[in-house]
C-alpha cells in the first residue's frame, strides 16, 4: 500500500510575469522543490499535473520518475487538475491508501509537515491564515468526492472542517514578483 502525491502545476503564473513552475529557489525550481518534499516525505508515485506552458516546463524541468500528466483543460481551474490526478492516481497506484494534494509554490512546506498531513488515515488539511487548505490528505474513500469538485476553487469545500495540521507562513505561495521575495527572504 502507498499514499500517492499530486503536485498541482498546471496554472499560467500570470501575475508572477513568468513561469512560477521554473523558478529558481535555495538552488531548485519550485516544481522540483514540491516533487522532492512530496518523494522524501514517502509518497510514491509522485504525480505532476502541468498544463500552462507544459511542454517548457517538462523540458525545463528534473523530476526524476515523476509521473508527468498534461491536463488540456487547465483553464477551467484547479478542480480539473485534482479530478486528473485523482484518475491517474488510480490508473496507476490502484490500491493507494489515498493522495496528497500539493501545490508547486508553497515554500513553507517542509518534508515533516507533509508526513504529519498523511498520519492517521483520515482527511487532514494544512491550516493557514485561519483556513484550511493545501496540501492535504484524502484517504482512498474521499476520491469519488474528489472527482466531483468543479471550477477553480480545488478541494476547499472538502477540507472546511477537516482535521487540520498548523503551517506557519503557508500563506505564503508565490504568485506574485513581491511573494517571491518575501519566500527568498523567510526560507532562502
Amino acid at each position: 500500500m502507498s499514499i500517492a502525491a499530486v503536485v498541482l502545476a498546471a496554472g499560467a503564473s500570470t501575475r508572477l510575469g513568468e513561469l512560477k513552475q521554473l523558478v529558481m529557489f535555495a538552488n531548485e525550481t519550485l516544481l522540483g522543490r514540491a516533487v522532492r518534499m512530496a518523494r522524501e516525505a514517502g509518497c510514491s508515485p509522485v504525480i505532476v499535473i502541468l498544463g500552462a506552458e507544459a511542454e517548457a516546463v517538462r523540458a525545463r524541468s528534473s523530476l526524476g520518475d515523476a509521473v508527468i500528466v498534461v491536463n488540456g483543460g487547465w483553464e477551467e481551474g484547479m478542480a480539473s487538475s485534482v479530478r486528473l490526478g485523482v484518475q491517474t492516481c488510480r490508473l496507476i497506484a490502484g490500491k493507494a491508501e489515498g493522495v496528497l494534494l500539493m501545490t508547486c509554490d508553497q515554500p513553507a512546506v517542509t518534508v515533516q509537515h507533509l508526513q504529519l498531513l498523511m498520519s492517521g488515515g483520515e482527511v487532514k488539511a494544512s491550516r493557514y491564515a485561519g483556513r484550511n487548505g493545501v496540501p492535504a490528505f484524502f484517504p482512498a474513500q474521499s476520491f469519488n468526492q474528489l472527482l466531483s469538485l468543479t471550477g477553480d476553487v480545488g478541494a476547499r469545500s472538502l477540507l472546511a472542517s477537516a482535521d487540520a495540521v498548523e503551517l506557519p507562513d503557508g500563506e505564503l505561495d508565490v504568485d506574485t514578483a513581491e511573494d517571491l521575495a518575501r519566500a527568498r527572504e523567510l526560507f532562502g
